[in-house]
């Protein structure tokens, strides 16, 4: 018990540390975390609708895109920000009672925390200013945020030890994971793609991800092709990986 409750106060103060670090100790370091989504949704919303009529669900250009962009924040945010955990940290694991998955479990709940926020304010006003009646399916956004998490969390455990055995792999990863945003469903329906192209995409387990979080605003969008049981299979073995390379990389984790 003692074990456990000494581990958590590390990680809450590990926290308040990445928070005063990231965000500063002013309001306005806040505002940047919504200023990125809004933004690129705006962006999004402006060209789209400049070239279509309509989005390809629903009447709202914003809501398409932002169920789109802030299901796979979920997702980038977690391994983008995880991705250095050691790194930024170096200095107070050479501390006994802190320890390298402290690091990632701290900047874990700061991170998902963030971005939930931002999705509840960002879509929250989408929502709000609508013309159109939104209907809300909530177990469906609840799994699609998790999975997300899970996924990005396991991908991340990974890199972090890949990265600092492998530095190229960083720089190689880094270049793989560009795309991703342009080919997960972000501006896209998967269910639109004739075969066998559509096959092709759905085995990104994001695409999966980003249709089951659009159904919990869309009740009308029947996601064909849509396969939750295959990300779970996919962010859980991803998860396994991460901790099982995470755990045997502990002493090379502490020397970096």
């Amino acid at each position: 018990m003692n074990y456990f409750s000494a581990h958590f106060r590390v990680v809450a103060a590990l926290v308040v540390r990445e928070m005063s670090t990231r965000f500063g100790s002013k309001p306005g370091g806040y505002v940047w975390a919504l200023l990125d989504p809004v933004a690129h949704i705006l962006l999004m919303t402006l060209i789209f609708r400049a070239i279509a009529r309509m989005p390809a669900l629903g009447s709202s250009f914003a809501l398409f895109f932002a169920t789109g962009y802030i299901a796979f924040q979920f997702y980038h945010a977690v391994t983008g920000y995880l991705n250095s955990a050691i790194r930024a940290n170096k200095a107070l694991l050479s501390y006994p009672n802190v320890a390298p998955i402290d690091a990632i479990v701290a900047r874990f709940v700061l991170q998902a925390c963030t971005t939930s926020l931002v999705a509840l304010v960002v879509l929250g006003c989408i929502v709000a200013t609508s013309r159109a009646e939104v209907d809300l399916h909530w177990p469906a956004i609840v799994e699609a945020v998790s999975m997300a998490c899970t996924f990005g969390l396991g991908v991340a455990m990974i890199n972090v030890v890949l990265f600092i055995k492998y530095p190229l792999y960083e720089q190689v990863f880094n270049i793989l994971n560009r795309p991703l945003f342009l080919i997960s469903g972000v501006f896209f329906l998967p269910d639109s793609i004739p075969a066998p192209y559509r096959e092709i995409v759905l085995i990104n387990p994001l695409v999966h991800i980003i249709m089951n979080f659009r159904q919990g605003f869309y009740p009308q969008y029947r996601a064909a092709g849509l396969d939750m049981d295959y990300v779970y299979r996919i962010a859980f073995l991803t998860m396994f990986v991460g901790m099982l390379v995470f755990t045997l990389s502990r002493r090379t984790l502490r020397s970096e």
